[in-house]
């Protein structure tokens, strides 16, 4: 073990992890899992993918137990951040946008970062609302929608269940209050601008993880 354990899923292809930082990849975290890495002697574990529905998520003591042993514990983009900001006082180190958010109290729910994902691959089948938030921002900045417009489809996708969000759902539930010109310049700028959040925060934390473990 390379004594940096990372809790991954679809916030980041592991391919794509594997470039940043040579550690034990392992699935997203359920309860259980922090301890497990810490009683294993992981000198870093850094979590960012977790369950939310599916199974019992992670546990705050768990964390506890881990910092309380010497483990430094980072968390970013989806559940690492909301523990993160929820233990930060304690000791867990929380890194990026998703984090800060939430630390401020800017996000609240659990709902902001979930998504659905395939079991197998990881891939992500749905567009968490952070990410939604963050692009439909982007495109009134660049004068694709304006805001009122913007809080119609903000409005939509916050109404829709996690696993139905995506960026095309949103647009076709929007049809006949915003104009059919409107919504496909926003699906185009959607594919050819959009920004991952999630994935963002997610290399920044494994970016952190090799400073921690003093790792080249």
């Amino acid at each position: 073990m390379s004594g940096i354990v990372v809790f991954l899923g679809p916030s980041l292809p592991e391919a794509r992890a594997r470039k940043i930082l040579a550690a034990d990849f392992r699935p997203p975290a359920k309860r259980g899992d922090i301890c497990r890495a810490a009683r294993e002697g992981a000198k870093v574990i850094c979590l960012i993918d977790g369950v939310f529905f599916q199974d019992c998520s992670v546990a705050h003591k768990e964390v506890l137990y881990a910092l309380k042993g010497g483990a430094k514990v980072i968390g970013a983009s989806s559940m690492g951040a909301l523990r993160a900001a929820e233990l930060d006082v304690y000791g867990m180190e929380g890194v990026g946008d998703i984090y800060r958010a939430y630390r401020s109290g800017d996000l609240v729910s659990d709902d902001e970062v979930a998504l659905i994902f395939d079991p197998l691959t990881f891939e992500p089948l749905s567009e968490p609302m952070v990410n939604i938030r963050h692009n439909l921002a982007l495109a009134e900045a660049e004068g694709v929608i304006d805001r009122p417009v913007r809080d119609i489809l903000l409005e939509a996708a916050a109404s829709m269940y996690f696993p139905q969000r995506t960026y095309e759902r949103m647009a076709k539930a929007c049809e006949g209050r915003v104009p059919d010109e409107t919504l496909q310049s926003l699906l185009r700028f959607i594919r050819e601008k959009r920004r991952d959040l999630k994935m963002e925060d997610a290399e920044k934390a494994l970016e952190r993880a090799k400073v921690l473990a003093n790792v080249g």
